[in-house]
């Protein structure tokens, strides 16, 4: 048995090698995100401990039964030395995405699905992505080339010499018995430990304080807990069909006084344009239209990634998924956004986008939602553009925008959605200088897509349709790397400028205290433009006395309601805060300001049975 004692040994030094990097790993996502999460604490690690053995004793449980299954044929060396590599290669493959998540948690504020794996969505620009990716963060491949030379060293100590052992039949018993007793382990480990269930992605929420999930969470866990998974939403029967109208009714009836205004719609959807950029210099033009627009001041994103900023600003359904709406098993439900009210209306509809044809499925999403045309990348026509990595730059496409829109027949509908301010953040090379870098990479980038709008404006004064257009801007999200701790919050890392701008009507103008979110955007066009109809929508429009916000983002929903934000898990809520009093949140008021509490609960989970419920029968229309 002392043989086989030592491959066991072997076995468990390997293990435990791979958990002491996963704790590295974890360290160093903590220093690179360190804005993103505060009031930590040692369950927060110790949690984090528990996932990061799931994650390995899942992934090794073959490597159990290869260093252990009875037999002789295991001390051969050449057996001896394919089982290192191949122990050491699986197991690099998936710190790998731990590696990964340095930098990209920094873009989706939570760990990587096996989403990011298969890209969909993204197949045409992912190669030349990867490669910006490998230039502009090289030290991370440097690192994580560093540790996988010394993963190796370490794995390759101490070597062992196996002599023959006689397998009698009392050896291969004991050795059955400690394989299966090793197996045992091995699915303890990954289950996460003796509970009913095996711990899930969500949760990570009791081993953290709030917004520090990502942290207790490693990626390669949350990566297997999402291969060949399709989001499946579960209908919680908090209410019965009476109660829950009661509380939240998502079906909207417009009943203007007056005929429709037959208006044009321009929709921008800005990428990265947060909160946090405005009213600093690097967005002198956009800064100038808010004091002449219907500029919300409290203006919120329905998701965290660009995928769902377009079903919530044109179809006013949020994202309370992990997987976004476009690229979800829903993906296919019908809709009734802008793009058929307005068809509805005798608009002329259209979306353009300057990335690859097919970038994030907006083409997919473009056909489900009606609009009559797409444009992307391969229907560019001007001045050579390509900026590398995404697409066609800003300035260029949206002069492009500008002269399709002159083409159309009015009245149209047209949203575009702009690029130039994602990473890698490329600023044409005649305009190096122009724009205020600031302390993040990002802001030069913004300054260059306010520049960009700025020129779309002043050649689209020009054009007869001009004055005959409603204007509306909004963010897709808030950027990655934000500067002050007030916008690393849960309610902060979400704030985004949206604004309405109607150049014939100078009235229509002032600083709005409301909350207002994206999926607001629909029916409010619907009251402005007195358009007349029946929609399912999750916003309200910017008249009514509803002041709520709701988002979703790391299994955790999130409620505003006038001044307070309310963290909920899916069965009760967490947090309860006055976020315009406690801008960071320290203050837990969820045991003090149980009304609040109570009030903001049964909303959120009215709110949550509506989605679900619709979303799974397919009914976000109505007759």
């Amino acid at each position: 048995m002392y043989n086989y004692r030592q491959l066991l040994k072997l076995l468990i030094r390997r293990i435990t090698i791979v958990f002491v990097v996963y704790q590295v790993s974890r360290v160093l996502f903590l220093l690179f995100n360190r804005g993103n999460f505060t009031n930590l604490d040692v369950k927060t690690f110790l949690g984090g401990a528990l996932f990061d053995l799931s994650a390995i004793g899942f992934i090794n449980l073959v490597f159990i039964i290869l260093h252990l299954f009875p037999g002789n044929f295991k001390y051969k060396s050449g057996y001896q030395k394919g089982l290192k590599i191949g122990f050491y290669a699986v197991n690099l493959l998936f710190i790998a995405t731990n590696f990964v998540d340095l930098e990209y948690y920094k873009f989706t504020g939570r760990r990587s699905s096996f989403g990011l794996i298969t890209a969909k969505g993204m197949e045409h620009e992912i190669g030349g992505l990867i490669i910006s990716f490998l230039q502009e963060f090289w030290y991370i491949l440097l690192g994580f080339i560093l540790l996988s030379i010394l993963l190796w060293r370490a794995l390759s100590k101490p070597k062992f010499i196996f002599p023959i052992e006689a397998l009698t039949v009392k050896v291969v018993f004991k050795q059955i018995g400690i394989l299966i007793l090793s197996l045992g382990i091995g699915l303890l480990l990954s289950s996460g430990g003796f509970g009913k269930k095996p711990i899930r992605i969500v949760d990570a929420i009791n081993y953290s304080s709030l917004g520090n999930s990502a942290l207790v969470l490693n990626t390669p866990f949350s990566i297997l807990k999402t291969i060949g998974k399709k989001e499946t939403l579960v209908d919680p029967k908090f209410f019965t069909d009476k109660e829950l109208n009661q509380i939240f009714n998502p079906v909207f009836i417009s009943v203007p006084e007056g005929e429709p205004i037959k208006k044009n719609v321009v929709i921008f959807i800005l990428e990265s344009f947060g909160d946090e950029n405005l009213h600093r210099g690097f967005t002198p033009f956009v800064d100038s239209l808010a004091t002449q627009s219907y500029y919300f001041k409290n203006g919120f994103a329905n998701g965290k990634v660009s995928i769902d900023a377009v079903p919530s600003t044109l179809s006013s359904i949020p994202s309370l998924m992990n997987t976004s709406i476009i690229s979800s098993g829903y993906s296919l439900n019908k809709v009734y956004g802008l793009p058929k009210i307005m068809k509805k209306q005798g608009y002329n509809t259209s979306f353009f986008h300057g990335a690859f044809n097919g970038s994030q499925n907006f083409d997919q999403y473009c056909k489900v939602a009606g609009f009559d045309q797409y444009y992307g990348k391969n229907e560019y026509v001007g001045p050579e553009a390509f900026d590398g990595n995404w697409g066609i730059f800003d300035e260029e496409f949206m002069q492009f925008f500008n002269r399709k829109l002159s083409s159309f027949k009015q009245p149209f509908f047209s949203t575009l959605f702009s690029i130039s301010s994602h990473n890698p953040y490329t600023v044409p090379n005649k305009y190096k200088g122009k724009f205020i870098k600031g302390n993040r990479k990002i802001q030069e980038s913004i300054g260059y897509t306010d520049f960009a709008l700025k020129q779309f404006f002043i050649s689209a004064k020009k054009e007869p349709w001009y004055n005959n257009t409603l204007f509306v801007m909004v963010a897709d999200h808030t950027c990655s790397e934000p500067t002050e701790d007030k916008y690393r919050t849960n309610v902060g890392k979400f704030r985004i400028p949206i604004l309405f701008f109607d150049p014939s009507n100078p009235s229509f103008k002032g600083v709005q205290e409301k909350n207002f979110q994206q999926i607001d955007v629909l029916p409010s066009i619907l009251e402005y433009l007195k358009i007349q109809d029946k929609v399912v929508t999750y916003g309200k429009p910017f008249s009514s006395d509803k002041n709520y916000v709701v988002y979703y983002l790391d299994n955790i929903y999130h409620l505003i309601k006038d001044d307070f934000y309310m963290a909920y898990d899916g069965q009760k809520a967490i947090g309860l805060y006055n976020f315009k009093n406690d801008e960071l949140l320290k203050n837990n008021l969820l045991n003090k300001d149980k009304k609040h509490a109570a009030e903001m609960e049964k909303l959120i989970k009215a709110y949550v049975q509506s989605f679900n419920e619709r979303m799974i029968a397919d009914k976000l229309t109505v007759k």
